[in-house]
């Protein structure tokens, strides 16, 4: 598969609006169920991806675009929500990711053009990384965050679905991995 910056736009566009749809109302016993100790719950989940807006995307695509592949990108704390958890409701949260990623999809369409996709950077831990794997990266990130919350949730009626778990391949996922 070739990447094509449109059709990546098309999704990062549309996954603050997939978790308002999905997120904005519920109760608190959705909002902060988790898979257990040491698992994130939705409110972290979002609360990490807004802080990839903030220190990971598109400074990362800025430092690629000014260093190359000359020195490694600072690392990105995957876990820095953690240590400074906010007092945000759920609505505001979405709204901050919302405004953010609105203007990082902006920022990057004036930064980069085709031609630049295959320009290199260097990653600490990967080593020589290019412009259209970090944006490519970013598209499958969100996709892997709706599928964590989505399995969040289901995980919350794990004991109470009964004999139908059998059925319910979201939960199987689970079984199979911890085998």
């Amino acid at each position: 598969m070739e990447f094509n910056l449109k059709e990546a736009i098309e999704v990062l566009e549309r996954t603050p609006q997939t978790l308002e749809h999905f997120l904005s109302g519920l109760s608190d016993g959705w909002l902060y169920c988790n898979e257990g100790e040491g698992t994130w719950n939705a409110i972290e989940v979002v609360d990490h991806l807004i802080e990839g807006e903030k220190n990971n995307w598109i400074p990362r695509l800025e430092f690629i675009l000014q260093n190359g592949s000359n020195q490694p990108f600072p690392e990105f704390d995957r876990f820095s929500h953690l240590k400074n958890q906010s007092q945000r409701t759920i609505d505001q949260s979405l709204q901050e990711f919302k405004t953010i990623r609105m203007e990082n999809i902006s920022k990057m369409n004036t930064l980069i053009e085709p031609a630049d996709f295959e320009l290199e950077g260097y990653h600490p831990a990967f080593g020589t990384v290019k412009i259209r794997e970090l944006l490519s990266t970013w598209v499958v990130h969100d996709l892997t965050h709706i599928s964590q919350i989505v399995r969040i949730m289901a995980e919350r009626y794990r004991s109470d679905v009964g004999p139908w778990r059998e059925y319910l391949g979201i939960l199987k996922k689970r079984d199979l991995n911890n085998k």
